[in-house]
């Protein structure tokens, strides 16, 4: 426990063995005694923000984080499923969809809270870590999560977790404490012993006001900004802190009496013994294979973009209905010579629009994003295996998105009537649309943030588009930069080059037949007709 900015999360990351790479350690981490990193399977680990899958229920959501995480020799992992259900008083909510759904309303605060431990209990751990267990929860909420942990703790998990501050009942429940203040320990020991300390130190708890208040009061700079604000105004409501000194100097006092008091020695004595003693050495309860971790996270995606409208069905609705409005637009164009303009035209805007209205299933890949980094860290997955598991589940979606939408273009403006040519044209687009995907995902992973990721493709699509060689033929396009390397990166260049070969043969004078030209070749030939020569 300690004010913000104390080293609350930074110690729990360090003791946990979860520290960013920028961070260094100094000191040493035993478990049982023996300096070694908790392994595998030993511990649970809970951020303080609830990153959950919203489209899927409690039960589903736990299942599926067991099939990550436990290994393939578990035949039992439903029953690890329920007791973490049970646990954590999940009952009533096991089948309920974490994010709503239509007319249903989402988990409340204080369930996902629970949901969140109990995907970390699935692996039955020896310790728990949770940073900020009562982060947004009212104080009801607050008070049976935490009696749900003592619960917990009781069956022989060491729960550890960081804490702001808490109400008397939830005070109450602590068995020991750690009091921190600018990275330095002010007490640890029981939670009895400490209100003690603070009244040999010369701090006493007002009668009528909770433990947790008193210490954050005492200890917390902030409030010498609050006193002197109110000293300043003429309706003083009283004093703020139950401290009558200056915090700076409150802390080097607390500071200065832990060292020097029998729990700072009972501490040290206890931590020689357990050295000493060694306890049994934990072992890694093992994890899932590689492959199988694909096919759990290919069958979660798929079960995932299937129930999210803002991934599958907004796209498939969007892309159908710019298929039907390109189509009615450049509908009845003939088959002159002019219209392989038109119909090339139509099919650089089709493929233009079709990658540009992605962009509506950036949230979903945010979402998605943020899900494997908190499976990362956690260990639950790895980059490699989460990007083949979304890759392997976004090609069925991809291709039906792919047939819908091109089907309806194909035949309105009237390509030729050929089913090599039809399938040429939709894997072409199919292939554009995992292209693009791929490049969401990339955009997705390096900003997750809505805004960002949705301007940073709107401007390669620009960009793309631009150098496609519609506007300007490929070969006049200058070549450092944009012919080399961006005309070869953009898909755009690809995709509506090669569907150009869909356009019928057009009919023109004695020299027979023209075969479907490029775009470049189709504007030469057409001013050649309609502009006189000299």
């Amino acid at each position: 426990m300690g004010p913000a900015r104390s080293g609350k999360s930074t110690l729990l990351r360090a003791i946990a063995g979860r520290l960013r790479g920028a961070e260094r350690m100094y000191g040493e981490v035993f478990v049982n005694g023996v300096k070694s990193p908790l392994p595998y399977g030993s511990y649970g680990y809970v951020d303080r923000d609830d990153v959950l899958i919203e489209s899927l229920t409690v039960r589903e959501m736990l299942y599926y984080s067991a099939l990550l995480q436990l290994p393939s020799v578990f035949s039992s992992k439903k029953s690890f499923v329920e007791d973490a259900i049970a646990a954590m008083s999940l009952g009533d909510y096991a089948d309920k969809l974490i994010g709503g759904h239509c007319f249903t309303k989402r988990l409340p605060t204080g369930e996902r809270r629970r949901v969140s431990i109990a995907r970390e209990l699935v692996m039955r751990p020896h310790v728990l870590f949770i940073d900020e267990p009562l982060y947004h929860l009212d104080s009801v909420s607050a008070l049976l999560l935490m009696v749900t942990l003592k619960k917990l703790a009781s069956t022989g998990c060491t729960v550890i977790f960081t804490m702001y501050q808490s109400s008397t009942e939830v005070f109450g429940l602590f068995d020991r404490i750690c009091l921190l203040s600018n990275g330095n320990t002010l007490f640890f020991g029981e939670t009895l012993a400490c209100l003690q300390h603070f009244s040999n130190a010369g701090f006493p708890c007002p009668i009528m006001q909770s433990p947790s208040d008193h210490f954050l009061r005492a200890i917390n700079t902030d409030f010498d900004r609050i006193i002197a604000m109110c000293k300043n105004l003429q309706d003083d409501q009283g004093d703020f802190s139950s401290v009558s000194m200056d915090t700076a100097v409150a802390i080097r006092t607390l500071e200065a009496m832990y060292k020097s008091s029998a729990e700072a020695a009972s501490v040290e004595s206890m931590i020689a013994k357990l050295i000493e003693k060694e306890g049994p050495y934990l072992k890694s309860k093992g994890r899932a294979s590689d492959a199988a971790r694909i096919g759990i996270l290919t069958w979660r995606s798929l079960l995932i973009m299937s129930r999210d409208w803002k991934y599958f069905w907004s796209r498939l609705i969007l892309y159908m209905l710019l298929a039907l409005s390109i189509g009615t637009i450049f509908i009845d164009i003939g088959h002159s010579l002019s219209s392989v303009v038109v119909r090339i035209s139509a099919i650089f805007v089709f493929v233009s629009f079709l990658v540009l209205l992605s962009v509506c299933g950036v949230p979903a890949h945010i979402d998605e994003m943020k899900i494997y980094s908190h499976e990362d860290s956690n260990r639950h997955s790895g980059t490699l295996v989460f990007l083949l598991g979304h890759f392997l589940s976004s090609i069925p979606f991809l291709f039906l998105v792919s047939i819908s939408s091109s089907l309806i273009f194909y035949f309105l403006i009237g390509l030729r009537n050929e089913f090599s040519f039809l399938m040429y044209f939709i894997i072409t687009i199919f292939m554009c649309l995992l292209a693009n995907e791929a490049l969401m995902m990339i955009v997705a992973y390096i900003w997750l943030e809505t805004y960002k990721c949705t301007l940073t493709l709107i401007c390669l699509y620009v960009v793309m588009m631009l150098v496609a060689g519609y506007f300007r033929i490929r070969d006049a396009i200058p070549a450092p930069v944009w012919n080399y390397p961006l005309s070869y990166i953009s898909f755009h260049t690809r995709a509506w080059s090669r569907t150009s070969m869909s356009i019928h043969h057009l009919q023109s004078g004695p020299q027979g037949r023209y075969p479907a030209c490029r775009l470049s070749e189709a504007r030469m030939a057409y001013h050649r007709r309609q502009v006189p020569s000299g």
